[in-house]
C-alpha cells in the first residue's frame, strides 16, 4: 500500500464518518474532502474544480429547473387531476399514487415528484380517515423506484453515466437503465402496495391538527379560455365536488349575486366566489382554469413586473394577474386586540402601505357578503396572504397577526403547462435520439425556458438544489483519486481475491448490497461517486465488461429505503407521516431483498459480462 493510498484512506474514512454522523451537511462534508485531497497532493490544485464541469452536474442542474418548471405552470396537477381517481378503495388510491409518482419521477426530479403528489396523499388521507404515513411511505418509495429507469430520474444515474464515458466506454443513454429499472420498480411498488398495509407503521403526527383553518373565500376570475365560461353553476358541480370546493357568489359588473340559481350560466370576466381549503382552492383553480388577481395600486410599485399581464377589467377596477412565480404565500390569524380587527383591506390600503395582497380569508361558521378587499375582519379571521418575506413578517409585527404556515399554491396557467411539457419532452428526445449530449439538450431547454417566460428570470435559478451541485461537484476529483491513487484498483483485487471462484455474479450481488447499504446511510450521489470507480477497476481486474457493475452501483445507490436519512424523499415524509427514525426498516428491509432477486439477474441477462 502507498502512501497515497492510505492517505486517500483516512480522508474517505473521516468523510464517511461525518456523513454518517449527520453534524455537517452534506457539500460541506464533500468540500472538505476534495480541500484535504488537495492539501495531501491526491487532488491537483489546478483540477481541484473540474468536476463542477462535468456533465453529470450540469445535467443534473438543469433537470431540476425543467423539473421546477413543470411544477409551476401546473403541468404535473393537469396529469394528477386526469389520472387519479377522485373516488376509490385505499388500494386503488395508492396504487395510482404510487404508478403517478413512479412515472413522473422518470423523467423529473424524483424529489419534486414527491413534493407534488404529497398534498393530495394527504388530503385523500384525511378524507379517508387513514393514517398519513400508510399513504406517503409507499408514495416515497415508489417516487424512488421510479428514478432510475431512466438517465435523468436521479442523480446516481448521471454519476454512473459519467464514469462510464470517462473510462472510454461512453456515456449510457436515456433509456439504458430502463430494462433493469423498470423490472426492479415494478417488481418493488408490487411489493409495497401488497405489503405496506401490513408493515408500515400506524402514526398519528404530532400537531396534525394544528394548522386546519377551515375553509377560505376567495374570488376567481373567469378568463376566456378557462373550461367554466359559458358553462351552468350546475355544469361545474362535479368539478368542484371533486375539489372540495364550492361557488358561494358571483360577482358580475360589479353587482354581487349571491347563492347564484344552478341553471346560470358563467361568463367570461365573472368573479367567482369560492370556499375551499388551501389545498381544494388549488384543485378548483386548475380545475376551472380561473386565476387569482391582486389590486394594482397607483402608487409607485418597485416589484419586478416582468411576467404580470392585464386582468379583464370586470368592474372597473385595475387589476393584474397573479401568476405561480409571484406567488410567496403565508397564513397569518388574527390575534385579539389586533388593529385589523373591524377594518378591510381597503381600509388599511394594505397593498398600497405594505405591497401585500389577501388572496383569501377563512373564518369558522360565517361567511360575508362583501367584497374580499372591503369585508371587515374580525379576531381569530385567518387570511391568505401573498407578499415578500420581509413584508410579511413585517405585516405580522405591526399589525399584531400570529404566522401559522406558508401555503404552497400553484396557480394553473394553461399555456405555460403545455410549454413546460413540450420543452420538457423536447429536451428528452434529443438525448435520447442521440442528437445532442444529454448535459447539452437539457441546457437547451433551460435556454428555452428562460427565453419563452415558462419560470420568471428571477426564479430560475432558485430551482436548483444547489448543495447537491456542491457535493457532486466536489466529489467527483476525490472519486477520481480513487482511481489515479491505486485505491479503487486494491478495493477491487481484495475483493476477487475474497471470492475465490465464485465468479463476477457473485460481485455483482456484492456490489449492489454494498452501494445500497452506503446509500442507506450516506448522500445517494455520494455513494456513486464513491463506488464507480471501484466498480470499473473489478471489472477490469476480472477482464469482463464493467457494465454489470455500473449497473449495480446504479441500482444500489438509489434504493435506499431503510433509514429517513438516505433519500431525500424519505426525510420529506418523517414529519407529516409521524415517523421514527426506527419506522422505515420493516417496510425498506424486505423491499431491498425484492431489489437484490431482481435485480441481480435482470442486470446480468440485460448487460452480460
Amino acid at each position: 500500500m502507498t502512501m497515497q493510498v492510505a492517505l486517500l484512506g483516512l480522508v474517505l474514512a473521516a468523510m464517511m464518518t461525518l456523513f454518517l454522523s449527520g453534524r455537517l451537511r452534506h457539500d460541506v462534508v464533500a468540500l472538505a474532502a476534495l480541500v484535504g485531497c488537495v492539501l495531501l497532493g491526491l487532488v491537483p490544485a489546478g483540477e481541484a474544480f473540474s468536476g463542477f464541469g462535468h456533465p453529470a452536474v450540469i445535467t443534473v442542474a438543469c433537470v431540476l429547473i425543467l423539473s421546477g418548471a413543470l411544477q409551476a405552470a401546473g403541468a404535473v396537477d393537469a396529469i394528477a387531476r386526469t389520472v387519479l381517481p377522485s373516488n376509490a378503495s385505499p388500494f386503488v388510491m395508492t396504487a395510482s399514487l404510487c404508478v403517478l409518482a413512479a412515472f413522473l419521477s422518470a423523467f423529473m426530479n424524483n424529489v419534486g415528484a414527491l413534493a407534488l403528489l404529497m398534498p393530495i396523499a394527504l388530503q385523500m388521507a384525511r378524507k379517508r380517515g387513514l393514517p398519513p404515513g400508510r399513504l406517503l411511505m409507499p408514495l416515497a418509495f415508489a417516487s424512488i423506484l421510479g428514478g432510475m429507469t431512466t438517465l435523468i430520474g436521479t442523480p446516481p444515474n448521471l454519476i454512473v453515466s459519467g464514469f462510464r464515458a470517462e473510462a472510454g466506454l461512453g456515456p449510457f443513454s436515456m433509456f439504458d437503465f430502463a430494462p433493469v429499472g423498470v423490472a426492479v420498480a415494478l417488481a418493488g411498488i408490487v411489493f409495497v402496495l401488497l405489503a405496506a398495509w401490513k408493515l408500515v407503521p400506524r402514526r398519528t403526527p404530532p400537531g396534525a391538527d394544528s394548522f386546519e383553518t377551515g375553509s377560505y373565500l376567495t374570488e376567481a376570475r373567469v378568463v376566456e379560455d378557462s373550461k367554466a365560461a359559458d358553462k351552468t353553476l350546475r355544469e361545474l358541480e362535479p368539478l368542484l365536488d371533486e375539489a372540495g370546493a364550492q361557488i358561494l357568489a358571483m360577482i358580475r359588473e360589479g353587482e354581487r349575486i349571491p347563492a347564484p340559481h344552478p341553471a346560470r350560466k358563467v361568463r367570461v370576466g365573472d368573479l367567482l366566489v369560492i370556499e375551499a381549503d388551501p389545498e381544494g382552492l388549488t384543485a378548483a383553480l386548475s380545475a376551472l382554469g380561473l386565476q387569482l388577481e391582486e389590486e394594482v395600486s397607483t402608487a409607485p410599485d418597485t416589484e419586478d413586473d416582468e411576467d404580470e399581464e392585464e386582468a379583464p377589467e370586470g368592474s372597473g377596477e385595475r387589476r393584474r394577474v397573479i401568476h405561480s412565480g409571484d406567488v410567496h404565500l403565508a397564513e397569518y390569524a388574527i390575534a385579539p386586540g389586533s388593529p385589523l380587527a373591524g377594518r378591510s383591506a381597503s381600509d388599511i390600503r394594505l397593498r398600497t402601505r405594505y405591497q401585500i395582497n389577501l388572496l383569501a380569508v377563512s373564518r369558522n361558521a360565517a361567511h360575508s357578503r362583501a367584497r374580499l378587499r372591503t369585508m371587515k375582519l374580525k379576531d381569530g379571521d385567518v387570511l391568505l396572504l401573498q407578499g415578500g418575506e420581509e413584508a410579511l413578517a413585517d405585516f405580522g409585527v405591526r399589525l399584531s397577526c400570529v404566522p401559522l404556515a406558508e401555503r404552497p399554491l400553484r396557480i394553473p396557467d394553461g399555456r405555460k403547462a403545455l410549454t413546460a411539457a413540450a420543452i420538457m419532452a423536447g429536451a428528452i428526445a434529443l438525448a435520447a435520439g442521440g442528437v445532442l449530449p444529454a448535459a447539452v439538450s437539457f441546457a437547451a431547454g433551460v435556454l428555452a425556458v428562460m427565453l419563452l417566460r415558462v419560470l420568471p428570470l428571477r426564479q430560475i435559478y432558485d430551482q436548483v438544489d444547489w448543495p447537491v451541485i456542491v457535493l457532486l461537484g466536489a466529489l467527483i476529483p476525490v472519486a477520481g483519486a480513487l482511481e489515479t491513487s491505486g485505491a479503487a484498483g486494491l478495493i477491487a483485487g481484495g475483493l476477487v481475491a475474497l471470492t475465490g471462484e465464485a465468479g463476477p455474479v457473485l460481485l455483482v450481488a456484492i456490489m449492489l448490497i454494498a452501494t445500497m447499504t452506503l446509500s442507506d446511510f450516506m448522500n445517494n450521489a455520494a455513494t456513486a461517486a464513491v463506488m464507480c470507480p471501484v466498480a470499473i477497476s473489478l471489472a477490469n481486474a476480472l477482464g469482463v465488461s464493467a457494465d454489470p457493475f455500473l449497473m449495480a452501483v446504479a441500482v444500489g445507490a438509489s434504493c435506499a429505503f431503510l433509514t429517513p436519512i438516505g433519500h431525500q424523499n424519505n426525510t420529506l415524509i418523517l414529519g407529516p407521516g409521524g415517523f421514527r427514525f426506527s419506522d422505515y426498516w420493516p417496510l425498506g428491509l424486505p423491499l431491498e431483498i425484492v431489489v437484490v432477486a431482481i435485480g441481480v439477474p435482470m442486470i446480468i441477462l440485460v448487460w452480460p459480462f
